[in-house]
């Protein structure tokens, strides 16, 4: 089974990420394929570095990053949910003229053809939040 999962909730306002992160891995584990993580919405929260959690808390943001480089993740964050979110990437940074990026280690910034795509590439869209 090929994956794509969408997720629309922050790392921390909700348990719409861990358990999409969950899923995930339980999928890899199983032998399926992930095609995509599209994080949309207050999702996008999911993909900025500079997230920083208490440390008896899991920090959801690493895992992230540390799952897409173990098993080649696309990890996608919409680039209007972003922008409206003050997350940018270095091409954003300078289209937008800021002084520096702040999107997290093996994640992407585009747009929502690439969810778009994914749903055409995948046998299933898992979404996770509102």
């Amino acid at each position: 089974m090929k994956y794509v999962i969408q997720v629309n909730e922050g790392p921390y306002n909700h348990e719409a990420s861990t358990s999409a992160l969950n899923f995930v891995r339980a999928a890899l584990d199983a032998g399926h394929e992930v095609f995509r993580v599209f994080f949309y919405h207050d999702g996008v929260n999911n993909g900025t570095r500079y997230t920083t959690p208490p440390q008896d808390d899991l920090n959801i943001v690493n895992t992230w990053s540390e799952l897409a480089s173990k098993h080649e993740l696309d990890l996608v964050v919409c680039v209007a949910a972003a922008q409206r979110r003050g997350i940018v990437d270095e091409g954003e940074q300078s289209r937008n003229g800021k002084d520096g990026n702040n999107i997290a280690p093996g994640f992407r910034i585009s747009g929502l053809g690439q969810l778009i795509e994914g749903c055409v590439q995948a046998d299933r869209l898992m979404v996770f939040g509102d």
